[in-house]
C-alpha cells in the first residue's frame, strides 16, 4: 500500500496482490475510511487500485499536537463470500493510514509586510486554547509509536492544553467514553471518566485505573486505564472520546472541576 500525503488530499494506491500470495483482491472489496469511500481509479495493467480523497473526507479524523496535524483513516478489505458460503478463503483486513503535517515552517516566498489588525481579532487569537489527548509510552517521555494493545496492558493517556500568552490554567478531564464507533453517542459505549472528573473505570476490583499524581504541570493531566474490549463483539478498534476543560490555576478544585481516582481501600 502506497500513501501520498499531498497538500489538500490523500492518495492511496493499493496493489491488488494485497497479501503477496498471488491472489488478486477485487477493487469492490476495498474501501477507504469509516464512510467506506470507493476507489477513484483502477489500473488493470499495473494491477493497482487508487483512492483519491480530501483530507477531511471519508470519515477521516484529525489530531492536533503542538508540532503537527495528524490525519488518520483506515483502508478496509472486506472479502465477499465465495461460491460456497460454508468456507472462507480470505480474512478481512484493516490497514491504518496516517498523514503528518508540520504546524510550523519557514516562509521563503518573499518578505512579509505586517498589517494592522483590530484589537478584537488579536485578543481572539490569544484566547484560543489548544487541547490534546495522546497515548504515551511507558515512561511518558513521548507519544506511543503504535496503538495496538493486548488485554492486561496499561494505556497511558496524557491530556494537555497549550496556553500561550494566557493566564496559568489547570486542566481537567470532565468525561471519557469508549465506543466501537466515532463519537461518544454510538452504541455500545462504556464510561471511563464520568461525574465531572471521576475515573469510574477504577471502581472495579480487577483494574488499577487511576489518575497519575503528582501532575508534571497544572496544564497536564495523566491517567492510566487497563486495556479492555467489548464483550460479545469481535471488533478490536476502540474509540475513546474525551471532554477536556480548564480553570484558572489559582482556583481550587471543586465538585465540577476535579480529577478523582477511586481508592480500593
Amino acid at each position: 500500500v502506497e500513501v501520498q500525503c499531498q497538500e489538500a488530499q490523500l492518495v492511496v494506491t493499493v496493489h491488488r496482490d494485497l497479501f503477496g500470495n498471488g491472489r488478486l483482491v477485487s477493487a469492490a472489496e476495498l474501501s477507504l475510511g469509516p464512510a467506506a469511500c470507493k476507489h477513484s481509479r483502477l489500473d488493470p495493467a499495473q494491477k493497482t487500485v487508487t483512492f483519491s480523497t480530501g483530507l477531511h473526507e471519508c470519515g477521516s479524523t484529525v489530531q492536533i499536537t503542538p508540532d503537527s496535524l495528524i490525519y488518520r483513516t483506515l483502508l478496509s478489505y472486506d472479502p465477499s463470500p465465495g461460491s460456497n458460503p460454508a468456507i472462507v478463503r480470505s480474512n478481512p483486513a484493516v490497514i491504518p493510514i496516517e498523514c503528518h503535517y508540520p504546524r510550523r515552517d519557514n516562509v521563503t516566498s518573499g518578505s512579509i509586510r505586517p498589517t494592522w489588525a483590530p484589537f478584537n481579532s488579536v485578543l481572539a487569537s490569544e484566547e484560543r486554547l489548544l487541547f490534546s489527548l495522546r497515548l504515551m509510552n511507558e515512561d511518558w517521555s513521548s507519544e506511543r509509536d503504535f496503538s495496538a494493545f493486548q488485554l492486561g496492558d496499561v494505556l497511558n493517556l496524557q491530556a494537555e492544553v497549550g496556553a500561550h500568552s494566557h493566564v496559568p490554567l489547570r486542566l481537567f478531564v470532565d468525561s471519557c467514553v469508549a465506543s466501537l464507533g466515532p463519537g461518544a453517542g454510538s452504541e455500545p459505549h462504556y464510561a471511563i471518566i464520568d461525574f465531572n472528573g471521576c475515573l469510574v473505570d477504577g471502581r472495579s476490583d480487577a483494574t488499577s485505573s487511576a489518575f497519575v499524581t503528582p501532575r508534571p504541570r497544572q496544564d497536564v493531566l495523566r491517567f492510566q486505564i487497563d486495556a479492555f474490549r467489548f464483550a460479545g463483539d469481535t471488533r478490536s478498534l476502540i474509540y475513546i472520546t474525551c471532554h477536556l476543560k480548564v480553570t484558572p490555576a489559582e482556583q481550587s478544585p471543586d465538585a465540577l472541576n476535579k480529577a478523582c481516582s477511586f481508592s480500593k481501600a
